[in-house]
């Protein structure tokens, strides 16, 4: 079991918790995101499917700023990942979107109107508080 501090519980120590509690501790210690902004399991209805995302980050505005995908340490970042976290961002329609397994990480700046994917080096950092 582990402290997550957004749901402010104790929760088992799965695989791809384990990166998703890093992911969450590295934006609010080093990006500076706000933690009463990060959401994660939050649901999400795309055509007549229920998806789930593993951690969203909000803007001072409630909407979605950053979509993180996260895949235990063994699961390969494929294609496959990177559809299934554009499918949950037709909907969410966040600009920046995040997959990582907690050794690979790749980010995206999304222009939602075009839908063009342009890969950053690094996760921005927070812009609002």
């Amino acid at each position: 079991m582990i402290f997550d501090i957004i749901r402010r519980k104790y929760v088992v120590l799965t695989p791809e918790e384990w990166v998703r509690q890093h992911v969450v501790h590295y934006l609010i210690q080093s990006l500076s995101y706000p933690k009463s902004l990060i959401s994660i399991e939050r649901g999400a209805n795309y055509n007549t499917m229920q998806k789930r995302s593993d951690l969203c980050v909000y803007n001072q505005n409630g909407n979605p700023h950053l979509l993180v995908e996260c895949k235990a340490a063994q699961v390969p970042i494929t294609q496959d990942v990177v559809k299934q976290v554009s499918v949950y961002n037709q909907t969410l329609q966040a600009p920046y979107l995040v997959i990582t397994n907690g050794l690979q990480h790749y980010c995206w700046q999304v222009n939602i109107e075009t839908k063009q994917f342009q890969p950053l080096q690094e996760i921005p950092v927070c812009d609002f508080k």
